[in-house]
């Protein structure tokens, strides 16, 4: 009798309607549920919790929604709520002419030749972390904690570097606080009513913004005070960097708030994929022993540089179907401002459009064994569709740091993988849960043993 091989953790998604208040419950605990499973098989599903919604998994209608008609799809209000206390105005947030001028201002400062400056700083990240992995024998480690710590390690070198008094765990528990407190969906934002009512769990973690917003504006201050040796970071680059069709440059509010998108979007999306990635790895031991094989023939015992990534197509592989499986924005909802038709479907002023990323990555429509751990598929990248596969977005709005974590993801997951074989603790399978971004809930607990 054929057997069907296993597959890795996902969500179970609903086969029958709910109404708002179970809808509510389950969206407060992972928003991800309350995705129908219907729309991993169909191009467009409609509905009504409060107001008019479609979740939009059409590769042409998304096109329109993230290229064609960009201005006519701003961020909805929800997701606005959820990050505009933490992360003001910033690229992230804006909209229109403001959102422009601080990308093309941002730009130079995410280069090819920047980013390849900077991997030296990944490198010793990840030579750390597999210090700290082997020092912790052969006793379970929570490999998810491991690559917050190492990603981290990163974000806060490349936006601080040389910065005195940079109390990395006091940031790391401030961001950590204001997602917990305000990154849970509030019942008012999905029944609509307005911004000047008060979310309770918002006014709580004021106390977490303002220790990270005072910390990073003292950091901006003293390195325009005092300049910065060595190879220009993140806040170098950002401070010389300039609007070309204006010329105008970034005040400190808003130097901070971008600093402050890119180090809680920097440093845990990139967490998240690797832990998701080092679970895949030992949920398949194949998999595992392939990738071992390509980085001990490439590195030997060294971690890995920049020099190396053309030499690690197969890792690289396994870190794009960890976000294929686990995308770290696991979905984005936008308000329609105009009518328009999508997937020939309606589309009135104020409908919210959700493009459910999790479910287009596991579309029986665009792939094949969609819920399957098979890194191969990305051996041609260019035989996937365009706007089926959206980690980092698309159009002008794609992640402008999308370069940054793919090339920190590989060095990192490389560098472990040459030195350590990793299995799975029995009975401790991480849970996919999405509040902001799709968590592994419960932790990546695995035993590690020297390759």
């Amino acid at each position: 009798m054929h057997q069907t091989p296993p597959i890795p953790v996902h969500v179970p998604l609903v086969r029958e309607p709910w109404g708002i208040l179970k809808s509510l419950n389950a969206a407060r605990r992972n928003v991800l549920s309350i995705i129908p499973d219907i729309a991993t098989r169909q191009p467009m599903v409609s509905g009504k919790t409060g107001k008019r919604w479609h979740m939009v998994m059409d590769p042409d209608a998304i096109r329109r929604v993230l290229l064609d008609r960009l201005d006519d799809y701003p961020k909805s209000m929800v997701t606005k709520n959820l990050l505009r206390p933490a992360i003001g105005e910033s690229l992230f947030v804006a909209e229109g002419a403001h959102w422009r001028w601080q990308r093309r201002a941002a730009a130079p400062a995410f280069s090819h030749r920047n980013v390849t400056n900077l991997a030296p700083i990944m490198t010793a990240a990840a030579e750390r972390a597999a210090t700290r992995v082997a020092r912790n024998g052969p006793k379970a480690i929570n490999m998810a904690d491991e690559m917050v710590r190492a990603t981290f390690d990163v974000i806060s070198d490349v936006t601080f570097s040389g910065s005195g008094g940079f109390d990395r765990d006091a940031v790391h528990r401030a961001i950590d606080g204001y997602i917990a407190a305000a990154g849970r969906v509030s019942l008012f934002d999905i029944l609509g009513l307005p911004d000047w009512v008060p979310r309770p769990a918002r006014m709580m973690s004021g106390r977490h913004l303002n220790e990270m917003k005072a910390f990073a504006d003292a950091s901006i201050e003293a390195r325009r005070r005092d300049g910065h040796d060595g190879v220009p970071d993140l806040l170098d680059l950002l401070l010389q960097g300039e609007d070309p069709e204006t010329g105008r440059r970034m005040t400190t509010g808003e130097l901070r708030d971008n600093l402050l998108t890119f180090i809680v979007a920097g440093h845990e999306t990139t967490a998240l994929t690797l832990g998701w990635a080092l679970y895949l790895v030992a949920f398949d031991q194949q998999v595992q022993d392939r990738a071992r094989t390509e980085a001990q023939s490439v590195l030997g015992s060294r971690a890995a540089t920049a020099d190396d990534l053309a030499d690690l197509p197969f890792i690289r592989m396994i870190i794009d179907e960890a976000l294929r499986l686990y995308p770290p924005a696991g979905m984005v909802s936008r308000t329609a401002l105009k009518s328009d038709r999508l997937a020939d479907r309606e589309i009135r002023p104020g409908d919210t459009v959700i493009l459910p990323i999790y479910a287009l990555h596991r579309s029986h429509l665009h792939w094949d064994d969609p819920d399957a751990f098979r890194p191969e598929r990305f051996a041609d990248r260019k035989a996937i569709r365009r706007y089926s596969y959206l980690p980092f977005g698309d159009g002008p709005r794609i992640c402008i740091g999308a370069s940054f974590a793919l090339q920190e993801a590989v060095i990192i997951l490389s560098t472990l993988l040459a030195r350590f074989r990793f299995t799975p603790v029995p009975g401790r399978d991480p849970e996919p849960v999405m509040i902001i971004t799709l968590r592994p809930e419960g932790g990546v607990w695995l035993q590690a043993e020297p390759a």
